[in-house]
């Protein structure tokens, strides 16, 4: 068995938002910037900007989320649609989770955006549809919350602060990257919708 592909994003993204911490105009040539995409066509942002990351917490936060559920689902996508297959679930989620944000600043060069928060929103999402009961622990609960009921506060808490607003915080991204992450794993795994059901009534 070869090294995980999660592992190796991971990694990928651990270097690469390394480097732009320390180099402004890396940064700069990789964010999300509409006016870039729009008038420059550089339309390779719509990928890179899940490449970098704000900061140190934000980097961790996202890579510890990526590398459990990233780990966890990996062997099913392989499975069933081999490893490009899963390569190409993570990339286009990047791309598919900045979509509306990107369409809704494409003439505000004020925006700006980064980050693989969508991207592992889908992972975790698609997790989440493999196994609803399994235990998410975050902070400040000390407890572990059944994933499919963190789904609904997470959903329902994101929505609000999208609306809400002034954080800096694109919770458009999640929102659309996990709806993106059930919708090509049911496209890729149609079954995974019966055993969701299934486990569903049979809690832990």
């Amino acid at each position: 068995m070869g090294l995980s592909l999660t592992i190796i994003l991971v990694a990928a993204t651990v270097l690469v938002s390394w480097r732009a911490f320390n180099d402004p105009k890396l940064l700069e040539r990789l964010i999300l910037w509409p006016p870039a995409i729009d008038r420059r066509k550089q339309y390779d942002r719509l990928l890179t900007h899940g490449f970098i990351h704000a900061d140190f917490q934000h980097l961790l936060f996202n890579m510890i989320t990526l590398f459990f559920f990233g780990r966890a689902i990996e062997p099913m996508f392989v499975e069933r649609i081999g490893a490009l297959g899963f390569l190409g679930f993570y990339l286009s989620a990047i791309v598919v989770a900045i979509l509306p944000s990107y369409m809704q600043h494409v003439h505000d060069a004020r925006y700006r955006s980064l980050g693989a928060s969508g991207a592992v929103s889908a992972v975790m999402f698609s997790f989440i549809l493999f196994s609803p009961w399994s235990k998410i622990y975050f902070f400040p609960f000390p407890f572990g919350i059944p994933a499919v009921l963190y789904a609904v506060f997470y959903v329902g808490y994101t929505i609000w602060m999208e609306r809400r607003g002034g954080d800096n915080i694109n919770h458009s991204a999640h929102l659309v990257g996990g709806a993106y992450g059930v919708a090509f794993t049911l496209l890729a795994m149609p079954d995974a919708l019966n055993g969701f059901l299934r486990q569903l009534g049979l809690p832990a």
